[in-house]
């Protein structure tokens, strides 16, 4: 009887690859995969489940289908790979640095100044310090807090 080539194999480690190698230079360019990367965890998700319908393959009838030692190799490579793509991606990157010098919640901010929306200097000091004509014409005070909001992402 003549052995032939377990495809499912290699279909298995080429998407494993594929799911691999694609995340920085094409995928983390586009937000809806950059924050989350599904597009690579159903590639590599996909990859694996052909590797080991392959592998149940190769050592099931292994008269018929090569692929068990290899085959095996290349498994343990990708579930490697893949775990190492999930810690990176997925908790390593999401990791802040700690700063010592950012502000506490509760503690006076630092005087600045910045830009408004239509482009003019704005001061913290001047806004604790101002005060508004409402409707009705009372004065309230306006200077007694700020609210400061902090984005952070890609702009």
């Amino acid at each position: 009887m003549r052995r032939s080539w377990n495809s499912w194999l290699w279909a298995g480690f080429i998407l494993v690859l594929a799911g691999l190698l694609s995340y920085v230079p094409f995928f983390a360019l586009f937000p809806i995969t950059r924050d989350f990367p599904w597009v690579n965890l159903l590639l590599l998700a996909t990859g694996l489940l052909l590797l080991g319908v392959g592998l149940v393959r190769a050592f099931g009838k292994p008269q018929v289908y090569r692929g068990r030692i290899f085959g095996t190799a290349m498994a343990v490579l990708s579930t490697v790979g893949v775990a190492l793509f999930c810690w990176g991606v997925l908790y390593k990157a999401r990791q802040l640095p700690a700063s010592a010098a950012a502000p506490q919640v509760g503690q006076k901010a630092p005087d600045f100044t910045l830009q408004d929306q239509d482009g003019k200097p704005v001061a913290l000091a001047d806004l604790l310090s101002s005060s508004t004509t409402g409707s009705t014409g009372a004065t309230s005070a306006r200077g007694d807090w700020a609210l400061l909001i902090f984005y952070r992402g890609y702009w």
